[in-house]
């Protein structure tokens, strides 16, 4: 009780890169809806966005506020201030409530609504609440929100005009570090691995006993771990569901359906590949990250920082860190900036290609303190290929210097593009 008291205090006094454009939101809208993974903050949030007397806050965590909102909603939500419910796919009664109430009255702020699944993609959610909701996604800490400052990385900057940021840059100091811990508030705001792995098996029991069961239900849940353990394994690979199919031991419908339910729980992101014509991102095979890369190592059975050393799953970790970031940024902007990949049939490929204001801006990281020219040559194909529409490309490394190292290629220090 102590250790969870702790947490929750260290949590208020983070601010999160995202408060702002809720608060904006909650001023034209009548809904927001804040989803992410469980556990990334989401209550602590919205206590800080309302002040405790203008707040009435439900979670259907509570079987007793469930079973009451179940049986009688409007007499639960019918409030002066606005009403927050957590959990709220559990209810369907209650959306149908709330878009009641809107329809009565559509004062600004009403509800915020929260969730673990991503509500946009629930056909009941998507119905009860067109044209009355915002949607937003919280990600877990970013590596500036946990050093206090209360943003992402400056992408607005980086993908506009990088000269203007300050020379030398940072490095990010014990990247591995960075990479083994994670952002899960409650479990990097208490030091130590041992509680941090303590605190990450916990996360995965309850999601696979009870938050699972909860949006559909898995017939056997030794299966589905071993699943998420496969997939850990290849973070930041194209998504083969054939080859996670024989070695997982499943069917492939069975792996496709695993897969879109750790999407629709928000603990995975798949990132489409980028082409010219967006319809035909939907067609390309995806790269598969996850929402926390403390996860994903624990889930792939690493057990020291020091296993990430040497490039392999380290590598991968730090791409899934920065796309991360860039999510992050991404859900503070209007409208949002498309993230991809970038890969052609010979070999060439950049991390992510970041679309935004009409331009495209590659990405290729490197965990170098030193990058060389050689690094920048699959940028300068794609910078290359796409002529004026991709101004500049981006080579993000864990040295000091930010400067051009090559025609149109900017190198970036990791530590000042994730906003330390």
């Amino acid at each position: 009780m102590i250790i969870i008291h702790r947490v929750n205090n260290m949590s208020h006094l983070l601010p999160r890169a995202l408060a702002p454009s809720i608060r904006a939101a909650m001023r034209s809208m009548p809904v927001v809806v804040v989803t992410g993974a469980r556990q990334t903050g989401k209550s602590t949030l919205v206590h800080r966005l309302v002040p405790g007397a203008r707040l009435r806050y439900l979670t259907l965590d509570d079987y007793d506020t469930l079973d009451r909102i179940r049986r009688e909603p409007a007499a639960l939500l019918h409030a002066r201030w606005t009403v927050a419910i957590d959990e709220v796919r559990r209810a369907p009664e209650a959306l149908i409530a709330v878009k009641r109430e809107v329809d009565r009255g559509r004062r600004p702020g009403r509800f915020l609504l929260t969730g673990s699944a991503n509500l946009a993609l629930l056909k009941s959610v998507s119905e009860s609440l067109a044209g009355r909701a915002a949607y937003f996604d919280l990600h877990t800490l970013t590596v500036s929100e946990l050093a206090g400052h209360g943003r992402t990385g400056p992408w607005d900057r980086l993908l506009t005009d990088p000269g203007r940021l300050r020379s030398p840059g940072r490095s990010l100091d014990d990247l591995h570090h960075h990479l083994f811990r994670g952002g899960f508030p409650a479990a990097v705001l208490v030091p130590g691995d041992a509680h941090r792995r303590l605190w990450l098996d916990g996360y995965v029991r309850t999601y696979l006993e009870r938050d699972l069961r909860d949006v559909s239900s898995v017939a056997d849940l030794a299966d589905f771990r071993r699943l998420m353990r496969m997939a850990a394994l290849r973070t930041g690979a194209m998504v083969n569901q054939t080859e996670l199919s024989r070695d997982a031991g499943l069917p492939q419908p069975t792996v496709h359906r695993y897969l879109n339910l750790l999407e629709a729980t928000c603990l995975v992101h798949r990132v489409p590949g980028y082409a010219v014509n967006r319809t035909k991102r939907l067609i390309r095979t995806p790269r598969l990250f996850w929402c926390d890369t403390g996860l994903a190592a624990h889930l792939a059975g690493v057990e020291l920082a020091s296993e990430l050393r040497g490039g392999g799953m380290g590598g991968f970790l730090l791409e899934n860190l920065v796309l991360l970031d860039l999510l992050a940024w991404a859900e503070t902007r209007t409208p949002r900036p498309a993230v991809c990949y970038w890969r052609t049939a010979t070999g060439e490929e950049a991390d992510f290609v970041v679309e935004t204001a009409g331009k495209v801006v590659p990405i290729e990281i490197k965990s170098s303190q030193k990058p060389a020219l050689h690094d920048a040559r699959h940028l300068q194909t794609f910078l290359s290929e796409y002529g004026a529409a991709a101004p500049f490309g981006l080579l993000l490394h864990n040295g000091t210097e930010l400067e051009r190292i090559a025609e149109r290629v900017w190198a970036v220090p990791l530590g000042t593009a994730l906003g330390l």
